[in-house]
């Protein structure tokens, strides 16, 4: 490579521009492979970030086009970038929660014309993998993904090898915790949800307020972060009940039931809807009412209406996360060199009867 040094200054615009001449020029022929990032990397002398940033204002202009596994070409003829943008999603899975997600990804496709390949991971970092390599190999333009933080990689570096891939990447529902965490991503404010809950319990006159939960979720930590911050600035003392997914019918919903009682609490924030219903019926084995005896506000939303006593309930904005998600990654692809952006969406609280309010 004649000449490497690049002058200070933005150096991605600068690489680009360089590149893109020694194409126009023909000093890079069409179909000719590109050097890898690290070798242009250590060719200009600059980050490997900053190489990608450059190469990828050349793709979004159809100079080049990256092949997974095999590395970046320079396109034949005129600049290539006519074909709708195809978009990857990969979600756990497509029933419950999801739905919504999908349908306001959708709702952008539609009025985008953009293609998207749909697959689920089945809470599998395996799979997970698996589905990411295909949809690269398939020439995805970028990811939608909701990945599994629950599998053997540490969160931290398994979402730092999402941030790697060779395409832009927009996680929904899932971040990082760590103040240097470079996803770009779009999530339910969790934690907001929960302390507007218990604040809202507060404000119908309850002191002692507990909290319900099931786990292994990534919810479940921010949605008691929330609850313990919120009962924190009320002065009051929290209860707390956690058990496994698997683990919760109605004996542990009666177990929760008396915990809850033992401290004295007429109020409690269930994470899920399904924990809520439990705990209605515990109630009402016990000769109990609610919301008389026991105000409930669900996390979640998702079938919060169906029990007996339907329940009021934090419900996340998923139809607007995934359109939000979907905007965010096609912009993305048009304009490569915006700042990331990590975006929070506040829930809201739907009033029903479980809590004396509706």
């Amino acid at each position: 490579m004649d000449d490497p040094e690049v002058a200070p200054g933005l150096k991605f615009q600068q690489i680009a521009d360089r590149l893109r001449a020694e194409i126009l020029d023909g000093t890079r022929p069409s179909a000719s492979r590109l050097p890898t990032e690290r070798e242009l990397s250590v060719g200009y002398s600059v980050s490997i970030s900053t190489v990608r940033r450059a190469v990828d204002d050349l793709v979004t202009e159809g100079l080049v086009r990256r092949r997974q596994g095999a590395g970046t070409f320079v396109r034949g003829g005129e600049p290539e970038h006519t074909r709708p943008a195809l978009l990857g999603v990969i979600v756990p899975h497509s029933t419950f929660y999801y739905p919504q997600i999908l349908r306001g990804i959708e709702d952008v496709r539609a009025e985008t014309g953009a293609r998207i390949q749909l697959a689920c991971s089945e809470y599998s970092q395996d799979i997970e993998a698996k589905l990411i390599r295909e949809m690269l190999a398939a020439d995805v333009d970028g990811l939608l993904i909701a990945p599994t933080l629950t599998g053997p990689e540490p969160t931290e570096s398994y979402l730092r090898r999402l941030t790697e891939l060779p395409v832009p990447v927009v996680l929904m529902e899932r971040r990082g915790n760590a103040l240097n965490d470079e996803t770009e991503h779009v999530c339910t404010h969790h934690a907001a949800g929960a302390y507007q809950a218990v604040q809202y319990l507060a404000a119908l006159g309850h002191r002692r307020i507990g909290l319900a939960l099931r786990s292994p979720s990534p919810t479940a930590e921010p949605v008691a972060l929330g609850y313990r911050r919120a009962i924190a600035e009320l002065g009051g003392s929290t209860t707390v009940f956690q058990k496994a997914l698997e683990e919760w019918g109605p004996a542990t919903a009666d177990n929760c039931l008396r915990r809850l009682l033992a401290a004295g609490c007429t109020a409690a924030l269930c994470f899920g809807d399904r924990q809520a219903g439990l705990l209605v019926s515990a109630a009402r084995r016990s000769g109990l009412a609610v919301p008389d005896d026991l105000a409930l506000v669900a996390y979640d939303d998702e079938i919060a209406d169906i029990p007996d006593v339907p329940l009021t309930a934090v419900a996340p904005p998923k139809r607007l996360l995934g359109r939000t998600a979907a905007e965010l990654l096609l912009q993305r692809l048009q304009q490569p060199g915006l700042a990331r952006r990590q975006i929070l969406l506040r829930p809201e609280i739907t009033i029903r009867k479980s809590c004396g309010a509706a």
